[in-house]
Parts: C-alpha cells; structure tokens; sequence
C-alpha cells in the first residue's frame, strides 16, 4: 500500500519499507494493529489520483514544517488538522498520513520536494493549491513564529505551486506578523 502512495524507484520503496517497519513496530497491542491496517485499508479504497494528491499535499506540509530541520509536535498537529480541514482525510487517516510525510520529509528530501510539490499543483485546483499554501504557513506558525528558513521554503512552495503573486503576497500578509524577521524587528524596536 505505502508504494501505491510513495511512488516507484529505489528511494520512494525505501521510504515505503521504512515507514511500513515504523508502523508495524509502533503497533504494541492487537487493537493497535487493528487500527492501522483499518486505516491502511482506507487509504487502499481511496481513487488512487485522490490517494497522489492527499500524500503530495501532506508532504508538502511536511516540508515546509521541516524547512528548520525539525518537526515539532505542535506542526504535527497543525499538518493533521489541515489534512481534516479540507474535507480529505478523517482524523485517524490524517494522523497516519501526517507520520507518513514526515518520514519522507525527513529521509528523501532535496529535488523530491520540488517533485512532489510539482505533482500536487498538477493534480490540485487552484483552489486547493492555495488552501496547500495557507495551510504551510498555518504549520510553519505552529509554534508562534514563521523561521526565515520556513518563510523561506513557503516562498519556494508557492512558486512551485505557480500562484499568482498577488494571491500569494495576500495570503502572506495574513501571517505578516507571525514572521520571525518582523517580531525581531518589534522586539528591537521595543528595546530602544
């Protein structure tokens, strides 16, 4: 099921391996193995075209929470909610796929995120290549603060989705102040 989601090639069936072995070894009691392969099961019915677009959105979420290099917990559960926002997964599939992209955001990277980043924007409306957008920055102020590098990555993402800028600037200006660069700016000039 995981390659159907990931992809061919040897980097895609190695994350594939790696996060079917995650979730096996996670799955410390009966119940819990039961659950996962409910969920599985339910990823498995899905239209596999819907399958593509939920996973290269959630990890296009991932990437932009692991632009620093760290996912925390409160850009896990914003990735989840997201992922439930839009109406596309319920919250135990969200949950899974969320650890799904985040073991890929954390394994493969490089030009895989522009790859699947390209695949989502051409399997996505417009619409939804900007719900992607508004939701990266939601994850990247998970914590309180958008990092120059996450700023940095969304940036990316956005032209990756081929938005137009005054959306982008517009959607931008929403989390204008949860920039890193421009609570610097206030706390300095607060100081002085």
């Amino acid at each position: 099921m995981f390659r159907r989601i990931f992809g061919t090639g040897a980097e895609h069936e190695r994350a594939a391996d790696q996060t079917e072995a995650a979730l096996t070894s996670a799955s410390s009691t009966d119940g819990e193995t039961a659950t996962v392969r409910r969920i599985v099961a339910r990823l498995e019915r899905m239209p596999a075209e819907q399958a593509r677009l939920v996973a290269s959105a959630a990890y296009t979420l991932a990437r932009a929470a692991h632009a620093d290099l760290e996912i925390s917990d409160d850009e896990t559960a914003a990735i989840e909610r997201e992922l439930q926002a839009h109406g596309w997964l319920d919250e135990p599939t969200a949950v899974l796929v969320t650890e799904m992209a985040k073991l890929q955001a954390r394994t493969v990277g490089g030009t895989e995120d522009y790859v699947v980043t390209r695949e989502f924007a051409a399997l996505a409306t417009e619409s939804q290549r900007i719900d992607v957008l508004r939701a990266c920055f939601v994850v990247g102020a998970a914590n309180g603060s958008i990092s120059a590098e996450e700023s940095a990555a969304v940036n990316q993402i956005a032209n990756e989705l081929a938005l137009d800028a005054d959306v982008v600037s517009k959607i931008r200006a929403e989390f204008h102040e949860r920039l890193s660069s421009v609570q610097e700016v206030r706390r300095v000039a607060g100081q002085g």
